[in-house]
């Protein structure tokens, strides 16, 4: 999708779009954002490693989408967590991500924990 290729529902687009601010692609965020909600200027963190994408529930119609997520990231060494619930609509022939109620918060994972990138090993032995 990050080449041209349409996203077919709501939640492909989600996925691409993590896929694309871990990549660092801006230009593919701003493109597949809702011109009316669309930032004028999108700057990344290039310090921002984004390293897991859960999705809780997707769904949508032939006009419009919603998909709840959970995304994993590390910033600056410290883990965070932004989970949304985000709108998306079809235009044109293709979806666009268009708002979500952002609900960032910091982790705090302690030594034997597992690990928030989702090897599924203790954060001792991974990211730590």
């Amino acid at each position: 999708m990050h080449k041209g290729t349409p996203a077919n529902s709501a939640e492909a687009l989600m996925r691409s779009r993590f896929s694309a601010f871990a990549l660092q692609l801006s230009g593919y965020l701003k493109d597949s954002w809702h011109p009316n909600t669309r930032p004028e200027l999108l700057e990344l963190e290039p310090e921002t490693q984004w390293k897991r994408l859960e999705i809780l529930s997707a769904s949508n119609d032939a006009e419009q989408g919603s998909v709840h997520f959970k995304a994993y990231y590390c910033e600056r060494g410290k883990w965070h967590l932004l989970e949304e619930t985000s709108k998306f609509f079809f235009e044109g022939g293709d979806w666009l991500y268009h708002s979500g109620n952002y609900q960032p918060q910091e982790l705090k994972p302690s030594r034997n924990d597992e690990c928030p990138c989702g090897s599924g090993k203790k954060f001792k032995k991974c990211c730590l």
